[in-house]
This record gives structure tokens, C-alpha cells and sequence, in this order.
């Protein structure tokens, strides 16, 4: 499968978990432990269709582990920011992401709400809607504005904060400029699913993304958890670690 055969796939399966949301329109709780509405379950089941029948294996956090035996792996979150989208909050999206033996190799993001596509190829560069992006030149977080999930214990030393709610589209924020940085300040809280794609994003539109503990982000387990932290710029980044790193990560 070429590139642009892969990317093609993310896109169909991206769509295909939008269309079953949008069908579904059902958020009463599967499973209340984890936070799973049925629109979730009925995303991920139209995604994982395509991206298995595709020849890939998947890490989903709605399903689990699919066919862990194949040489890329699309790690998928159908619907990040369910929360927001079962209350009308207009921030969620879908977010896949290919991993080969070298790391993310490609991504989409889909908002759910406006349509924007944010797409990556490994070493291609960053797009939304087939367009190239790049984030803000912001080097100090005293000035920048600052995305976050979770809340720090006292203020951290940015200008402005928003907290959205979607990991997915805060790093897209990120690498198009909208947000200059994306600091998590829950412990250890989110999944590969959550990040990989908006990561991938973001490092091919020229933002830097690194785990607060000095993790490795590219990581295959269904249990395994990060505190991602992103820049515009490596200035912006080294200031935003030392901020998070002042309390557990």
C-alpha cells in the first residue's frame, strides 16, 4: 500500500465513523466505567470495518486490539470528545493514525462539527482541508494561549488558556496556529488513541509535541497512558515542560 493508498483508507474510515455518529445520535452509556455511549460503539464499528478490511491491524480505544500481527497499525479514536458531543459542545472529532515499525507514518483528523480535515504524512508535511499549516512563532508562554485538559494546581505563567475538551483537535490547534501550546494536567490520563494523530499533525506542520515524564508517545498498549505536552516552537516547549513538570505527571 502506497501513502496515499493509506491515507486514503484513514480518510474512508474517518468518514465512515462520522456518518455512523451522525446516524446514531445515541449517547446514553454502554458502559458508565469507561465512559463509552453507544454513538461511540457505532463509530468504531464502521471505522474498524474499513481499517481491518483494509489489511491493517487496529488499536481502538472503544474495541481494543485488532490483528496485532500486521506490519501498520491505524490507532483509532471514533469519537474524541464524546463528552462535548453529547451535550452539543461543537469540539469533537475522529482521529486515526497509521504506525509502522518506524513510528506515525499517517493521520487524519476529522472535527466532526465544522468538516475541517487535518491530515499528515510522515516526512509530507500538515494540512486541513489540502491546504499546508504551520503554528504561531510564540517562544514565551507568558504569551501564548494555551490549550489544556485537566487543571493544574495554581496557574502555570500563560496569557490565556481555553479547555476544549477533544486532545485531538487541541494539538491540531496547536500545529494551524489557533493555540500556540497544549499542556495535559491530568497524571498520566490519556491513550495513544487521544493523541497520535494530532501529534503526527503537529510535527509535520513544524510544532513539537514530547510526553511531560520523557515517555515514549508511540506506544501500542491498550492500557498505556501520557501526558502529552505541545508547542509552537522548542522554546515555548522547554517553558511548558518545566511548568508541568512542577506538579505529578
Amino acid at each position: 500500500m502506497t501513502e496515499d493508498q493509506l491515507l486514503a483508507v484513514l480518510h474512508e474510515a474517518a468518514s465512515a465513523a462520522v456518518e455512523a455518529t451522525a446516524v446514531s445520535g445515541d449517547y446514553a452509556m454502554v458502559d458508565v466505567s469507561r465512559g463509552q455511549h453507544v454513538a461511540d460503539v457505532a463509530a468504531d464499528d464502521a471505522a474498524v470495518a474499513i481499517l481491518v478490511g483494509a489489511g491493517l491491524g487496529v488499536l481502538s480505544e472503544e474495541s481494543g486490539r485488532h490483528h496485532p500481527d500486521r506490519r501498520v497499525t491505524a490507532v483509532l479514536d471514533p469519537l474524541d470528545g464524546s463528552s462535548n458531543a453529547s451535550r452539543g459542545l461543537p469540539w469533537y472529532a475522529t482521529s486515526v493514525c497509521a504506525v509502522d515499525g518506524e513510528g506515525p507514518l499517517a493521520a487524519v483528523v476529522v472535527n466532526q462539527v465544522s468538516g475541517w480535515r487535518y491530515e499528515a504524512v510522515r516526512g509530507g508535511g500538515a494540512r486541513r482541508d489540502g491546504e499546508p499549516i504551520a503554528p504561531t512563532s510564540v517562544i514565551e508562554l507568558r504569551g501564548a494561549m494555551v490549550g489544556l485538559s485537566g487543571l493544574p494546581p495554581a496557574w502555570l505563567g500563560w496569557r490565556q488558556y481555553r479547555a476544549l475538551g477533544a486532545v485531538a483537535l487541541d494539538l491540531c490547534a496547536v500545529a494551524e496556529g489557533r493555540l500556540d501550546g497544549y499542556l495535559d494536567c491530568s497524571p498520566s490520563a490519556h491513550g495513544p488513541w487521544d493523541y497520535l494523530g494530532g501529534m503526527l499533525v503537529c510535527r509535520e506542520a513544524g510544532a513539537v509535541v514530547e510526553d511531560a515524564a520523557g515517555r515514549d508517545l508511540v506506544v501500542l498498549e491498550h492500557g498505556a497512558r501520557r501526558t502529552p505536552v505541545a508547542a509552537a516552537t522548542p522554546g515555548l516547549l522547554a517553558e511548558a515542560l518545566a511548568a508541568r513538570r512542577t506538579f505529578p505527571v
